[in-house]
């Protein structure tokens, strides 16, 4: 009897790692999405063009590349803030560092976030109605602060809400990454010089 009492709490703590294992990547109550509704998302990932600025950029054989190492993890935490870029007037009014994954511009110093499911530093705690109120009003967690450009929220937000869901789904699917971006910096005053 001791034995089946032994192999029955062994089970639990088996279930029980599991269960913890998987619910730091979810919000409490989801479930996994299946795998075709995934894939839409991937496919929209990749052709919507989100690694471009939320993957850090790297130099390769034919010049600088997304690296792919580090999908989706937005502005690197090793690279920390930047200083904001020198504008100029004219054609050319916006910056974007080497990674490209900062941005600095007439709205301040933007930095691409990491999409990764992580729980602190990434959409972890983020549901999917939250991520599909982002895209649709701009706004960070979709009541916060604005998103800011380049993010092209303004025609992401078209996408259909299958779409939408499908990418969140596909984002979800992601190993998370801890990876700290730091915050967004509002624009300097401009001061004339006397």
């Amino acid at each position: 009897m001791k034995k089946v009492i032994g192999m029955i709490a062994a089970a639990g703590l088996v279930a029980a790692a599991a269960f913890s294992s998987t619910s730091t990547t979810a919000p409490a109550g989801s479930r996994p999405a299946p795998a075709a509704v995934v894939e839409r998302g991937s496919h929209l990932v990749a052709s919507m063009g989100c690694n471009d600025c939320h993957t850090p950029w790297k130099m390769g054989a034919n010049g600088p590349e997304p690296d792919m190492t580090r999908a989706l993890t937005g502005h690197p935490e090793q690279i920390g803030a930047l200083p904001p870029a020198v504008h100029s007037e004219g054609p050319w009014i916006w910056s974007g560092a080497a990674t490209n994954t900062a941005f600095s511009g007439p709205w301040g110093v933007s930095y691409a976030a990491n999409l990764t499911p992580d729980q602190n530093t990434g959409l972890g705690i983020w549901t999917e109605e939250m991520f599909i109120q982002a895209i649709r009003t701009g706004r960070h967690m979709g009541v916060s602060r604005p998103i800011n450009p380049p993010m092209p929220w303004p025609a992401f937000r078209n996408a259909s809400d299958a779409d939408l869901k499908a990418i969140y789904a596909y984002l979800r699917s992601l190993k998370p990454v801890t990876n700290h971006v730091p915050d967004y910096v509002p624009p300097v005053e401009t001061r004339s010089s006397n």
